[in-house]
């Protein structure tokens, strides 16, 4: 049986008409995880590519993840545009307080998700697209369950319609490795944000303490 959110995903694009493009703001985590994703949605969507990441820390590890997502886009889709409305670190860290040491995956990523698909939701609202979605879903490690459930609400409050996906289905994530190393695209080994950088590194010192 197909999982339901990739299922939602592809009844949409089955009643999609190719020449009449709907508009679609995608929102963007770094281009390693927008290279599958591209590929595919550019056959059914005139996208716009969406950099909203106040989690990423430090600043210049969010300067990096930029610069490598222009620079993909620009090579290879030079037709869509790459939006980035500026960092503002301090949003992240209000919603983390007290939750500093929770896993990844818990309830500090879960605010997280729901501050990038809210700003995602509203620029889209505010700009006339038709759908609004992320590329967070293509990972193993994010909670396409939770992100889709928040997508939604949010589009439900704000009056857009939010394309459930869960683009990892279908070796996406797969996929998503080997565009990586065909365009020697730089990989983080962390999420994002300075609470996820420690917890790897953490572990790199416990295997090496083992």
């Amino acid at each position: 049986m197909i999982q339901s959110n990739y299922k939602k995903f592809l009844d949409v694009i089955s009643h999609i008409d190719k020449s009449k493009k709907p508009k679609l703001l995608l929102h963007v985590c770094c281009a390693p995880c927008s290279t599958a994703c591209l590929e595919l949605l550019n056959q059914y969507f005139d996208i716009t590519v969406f950099y909203y990441n106040p989690n990423i820390s430090p600043f210049e590890e969010y300067q990096k993840r930029l610069a490598e997502e222009q620079k993909f886009v620009f090579n290879c889709y030079p037709n869509i545009k790459v939006v980035e409305i500026g960092y503002d670190g301090k949003k992240f860290e209000k919603l983390a307080v007290g939750l500093e040491d929770v896993p990844e995956g818990g309830a500090r990523c879960k605010r997280c998700y729901r501050l990038r698909l809210s700003k995602t939701a509203d620029y889209a609202k505010q700009n006339g697209f038709d759908y609004f979605t992320t590329t967070l879903t293509v990972s193993p490690y994010k909670n396409s369950d939770a992100l889709n459930e928040i997508g939604e609400e949010v589009a439900k409050h704000l009056g857009i319609k939010y394309l459930t996906s869960d683009f990892k289905k279908n070796d996406g994530y797969k996929r998503s490795i080997e565009l990586s190393k065909d365009f020697g695209l730089y990989r983080q080994d962390y999420c994002g944000c300075k609470y996820s950088k420690e917890a790897r590194q953490n572990r790199i010192q416990l295997k090496k303490e083992i």
